[in-house]
């Protein structure tokens, strides 16, 4: 039994973070290391409330409480063991997911949520750290082949669940790495790709095949039993204003891959930079964030980021009751950099790498501004140098301009961070007649099999869709969950039934957050 008065003896408390100017120097993780047993005071917090609602906040449902107090007790090894029953990946969301468990959290009613998310990120390197990641490989042989084509948390979680399984898995990636977005989209500051690379050790061993540069056809994948389409949702939304054809105006993901390829060593430097530059950044959502983060350590002359939206209320707002995950305004490590106030102390090296001799004391390197809507771009010699907008407000559901608001701003560089369109539809996609809905999602039913009309001659598989290009663009333990659930899908019409776990089923269930 938990402590039911953990939470009346410590109050919230989260790792530190690296100072602003050390950790714009480089792109390691923001984090400090917790103290001694500070991880284990927080999991005490959990208050074995009766009626978990964080299982329901978890798209794994992940058994929260249970592992909470193994950490309490000081059994790790019991909690890594528990943690991984639901996740295959906890230190990906640990260090990625935006944690709707907490918005969930009974607690959070009336005092600060647990902390859910750094306790398992905890848990999961403590495994690491003592030798408790191992291959788990299959017990006997199915005789089946299956391929995953994409290897983002989605790809990746069917593949490791089927491998488990018994079956063959063969893993496509059309870059020259595997990871999808988590590797080309998320800079390494949130989370450095070696963690990557040490859980595909494991996945390695444990059977599954990696084929990374190759895009395949349908005729290669007639050869599999099943095929897991899991390619995401990377075509970028557009914005259709104005001088949108300039150079200098780039979409969030293409400028986010480049520095990705800094990091992996493949280029001295990236080329999209920000240095020196007037960066406005367009969208208020995560990438435009990572985008923020990004352009302030090539050493942005000034950083702008654009929400249309207001900004949110600083408590949960009536609009996202508990347990929902709540809008409230918050301050992403990014913006904290942002945030950050030339003091004139700064050493020639921190000068350098933050851009500052342009900026005077006393000024802040970034800022996030509301409520702004982008009219149009102008430029000189065919490349973007100024920014026209106003300001909106919503009437009757939609936003209109306010009057006496239009400005214009100074940009040298624009990233377009404003969502996705859906899944891309040539290739393979085209080849297996892969249907699609309104919003640009691939058509499946409850059981994650595609609507396909495969113009490949006796094409045998079936097909699965998993993870965002089937779910629409979401949260990484969104894809995670789709993963699992996919696989036990699969296993099941292969097998005639599965003892695979599935946390979310059937696919058709309601967005999320």
């Amino acid at each position: 039994m938990a402590d039911p008065h953990g939470f009346q003896k410590f109050n919230r408390a989260e790792p530190a973070h690296r100072p602003v100017p050390l950790r714009l120097l480089d792109w390691h993780e923001v984090y400090e290391k917790a103290p001694e047993g500070q991880i284990q005071q927080q999991a005490t917090r959990c208050m074995d409330c009766g009626v978990p609602f964080c299982h329901e906040g978890c798209p794994l449902g992940n058994i929260i409480p249970e592992w909470n107090d193994l950490v309490r007790q000081d059994r790790w090894r019991e909690a890594f063991d528990r943690l991984h029953a639901t996740n295959n990946f906890p230190e990906f969301t640990g260090r990625l997911c935006p944690a709707p468990c907490e918005g969930a959290c009974v607690l959070g009613i009336s005092d600060d949520a647990v902390t859910i998310k750094n306790v398992e990120l905890a848990i999961a390197e403590r495994g690491f750290a003592e030798g408790w990641v191992t291959p788990i490989k299959p017990s006997f042989d199915t005789g089946m082949k299956v391929a995953v084509v994409g290897s983002g948390p989605a790809g990746m979680a069917a593949a490791q669940q089927l491998t488990r399984a018994g079956h063959k898995v063969t893993v496509f990636e059309r870059d020259d790495r595997v990871g999808g977005l988590m590797r080309y989209g998320v800079p390494e500051y949130k989370m450095e790709n070696k963690w990557i690379d040490r859980r595909l050790e494991q996945m390695k061993a444990e059977g599954t095949e990696f084929r990374v540069g190759v895009s395949p056809t349908a005729a290669d994948l007639n050869n599999f039993d099943a095929v897991v389409l899991a390619t995401g949702t990377p075509v970028p939304r557009e914005l259709p204003v104005e001088g949108r054809e300039l150079e200098g105006i780039y979409p969030a993901m293409e400028y986010l891959n480049l520095q990705n390829r800094v990091c992996e060593g493949d280029t001295d430097e990236a080329a999209i930079n920000a240095k020196g530059k007037n960066v406005i950044i367009i969208g208020g959502g995560d990438t435009g964030t990572d985008c923020f983060g990004t352009a302030l350590r090539q050493g942005a002359a000034k950083v702008t980021q654009f929400d249309i939206r207001a900004r949110a209320p600083k408590n949960r707002a009536a609009s996202t009751p508990w347990p929902m995950y709540p809008l409230i305004y918050r301050t992403a490590t990014a913006h904290e950099e942002g945030e950050y106030v030339v003091t004139g102390d700064e050493s020639a090296a921190e000068i350098e790498a933050l851009g500052l001799a342009k900026r005077a004391k006393g000024e802040e390197l970034g800022s996030r501004t509301y409520s702004v809507n982008t009219v149009s771009f102008h430029g000189e010699n065919g490349h973007v140098s100024t920014l026209r907008g106003n300001e909106v407000k919503v009437v009757d559901g939609r936003r209109v301009p306010i009057e006496d608001t239009d400005f214009e701003m100074d940009a040298d560089l624009v990233l377009l961070a404003l969502g996705f369109a859906g899944a891309e539809r040539g290739g393979v996609i085209r080849e297996l007649g892969v249907a699609f809905d309104e919003r640009g999602r691939m058509v499946r039913d409850e059981n994650y099999r595609a609507e396909t009309k495969p113009l490949f001659p006796n094409f045998r598989p079936k097909v699965y869709v998993a993870g965002d290009n089937g779910r629409g663009q979401s949260l990484i333990v969104w894809a995670i969950a789709e993963g699992r659930a996919c696989a036990a899908a699969v296993d099941a019409d292969l097998m005639g039934e599965t003892s695979l776990p599935v946390a979310v089923s059937p696919a058709t269930k309601p967005l999320s957050v």
